[in-house]
């Protein structure tokens, strides 16, 4: 039995899904499928229930699940240990971010990481955040960025920044001309706002409550590229953070309004596993981040 066979049938248990967990490990779904019945025949008994969807493990299945991961575990571990042995920053990075800081920085924070160790590279997937949780839990990715970073019994959560929330809007709302909005303004205004899912969408709902403000809601996007787009054709304001509406901004498609006392932020977290140790690589990319100080304010619009 193989690390890769492990890995596969581990990212199987996470993804109740042959075709995704085929995708996850570069095989073809039939080879996926092959594997698994591979291990369940060195095993002896079956291990996924095929009759059900999305695909359950078995009593045996949850069991040897708990044995891949040991395993998988101890091999990172290892190669953790002995890339400190030879006092070496070389390797994959494997990154889990939030959409909107691969929109806003991930490009700048590449560049830096490759002059700073140039023996390794970052991997980086972009997801939304509850499949970042699952991602370090399950020992697919090194480091997490989310916002509203919540610790649990297997995640390390480190605060990493706070953003400054403003208003977006078209350059052709009522508001655009505005050098600041005071929250009760906002109150009857067309609103592009975040996934109720989100965290940042109940931040935000709980902020315009405590300023009484009711909005109506136009329309409710998952990621930040769409609500983007919705304001900035005039559907709507937003509030969103300030970095990711840089470039938005000097292009003349958006403007960023701040809002006047009290205004709200968006804290940024760093997740790491509690029960594998990092490489070098890796600590050297948080060490970076922590590094990072937050970007220069966007001129008033």
């Amino acid at each position: 039995m193989t690390l890769a066979q492990l890995q596969l049938f581990r990212d199987l248990a996470l993804c109740r899904s042959f075709s995704k967990a085929a995708k996850e490990n570069g095989v073809s779904q039939s080879a996926a499928s092959q594997q698994v019945q591979e291990i369940e025949r060195l095993v002896g008994a079956p291990l996924v229930n095929r009759a059900t969807r999305p695909l359950a493990l078995t009593s045996a299945g949850e069991l040897f699940l708990g044995l891949a991961r040991d395993v998988l575990r101890r091999k990172a571990d290892f190669d953790g240990e002995l890339a400190q042995l030879q006092q070496r920053t070389e390797g994959l990075v494997r990154v889990a971010s939030i959409y909107s800081v691969g929109l806003s920085e991930m490009g700048r924070l590449e560049a830096e990481f490759a002059d700073r160790c140039p023996g390794a590279h970052l991997a980086i997937a972009y997801y939304p955040p509850a499949r970042i949780y699952a991602a370090i839990e399950a020992d697919q990715a090194d480091v997490g960025l989310v916002s509203y970073p919540e610790p649990g019994p297997e995640i390390e959560a480190t605060h990493w920044r706070e953003e400054q929330m403003v208003v977006a809007a078209s350059p052709r709302h009522p508001l655009a001309r505005r050098r600041e909005v005071v929250p009760f303004e906002l109150n009857g205004v067309d609103f592009v706002a975040f996934d109720s899912e989100l965290p940042v969408r109940r931040a935000v709902d709980d902020y315009l409550e405590q300023q009484l403000v009711e909005v109506r809601v136009a329309f409710e996007f998952d990621n930040i590229a769409l609500i983007k787009e919705a304001v900035a054709l005039g559907n709507g304001v937003s509030i969103l953070p300030r970095p990711i509406l840089e470039s938005d901004v000097q292009q003349g498609r958006l403007v960023a309004i701040p809002l006047a006392s009290p205004g709200l932020t968006r804290p940024l977290g760093i997740l790491t596993s509690k029960r594998r140790k990092v490489s070098p690589a890796a600590r050297e990319f948080v060490r970076m981040l922590e590094e990072q100080e937050e970007l220069i304010p966007l001129p008033v619009s």
